[in-house]
Parts: structure tokens; sequence; C-alpha cells
């Protein structure tokens, strides 16, 4: 079996020679789920503050209103 990187970048090609099937997966160095979200939501927060402010407000005045004490 042969590991070549290719094209893509963050992903190890495999291709084996028995079967001739490629399958891509992800090389686990470069996963970082949470960071590339948060990293996401802060762009989109600074190239769109008034749409960021109102998912906050609206999600802050549903989590408040589930969370009312009486």
């Amino acid at each position: 079996m042969s590991t070549t990187t290719h094209g893509t970048q963050g992903y190890e090609r495999q291709s084996s020679s028995t079967t001739g099937t490629t399958t891509q997966r992800p090389q686990g160095d470069d996963l970082q789920p949470l960071d590339d979200v948060l990293d996401y939501v802060k762009t989109y927060a600074r190239q769109n503050p008034g749409t960021a402010a109102a998912w906050c407000f609206g999600i802050g005045f549903i989590v408040g209103w589930k969370l009312k004490p009486w």
C-alpha cells in the first residue's frame, strides 16, 4: 500500500495496489473542528455585525424565556 499526498490540503490518499481502489482520509494533525468553527463565527460576526447581534439577542431571549424562575 502506498501513501501519497495529493492536491487537497489536509488529506492523505491511500491507494491499494491489490484492489485498485483509492480512499481519502483526513490527517489527524490538521483536524481542529472547534477552532475552525470559532474562526468562522468570528469572521462572520466581523463581516455582518448586525446579523450576529440579532442572532445573539434571539438566542439569549429564548434561553432566558426557557430558564425563567417562575
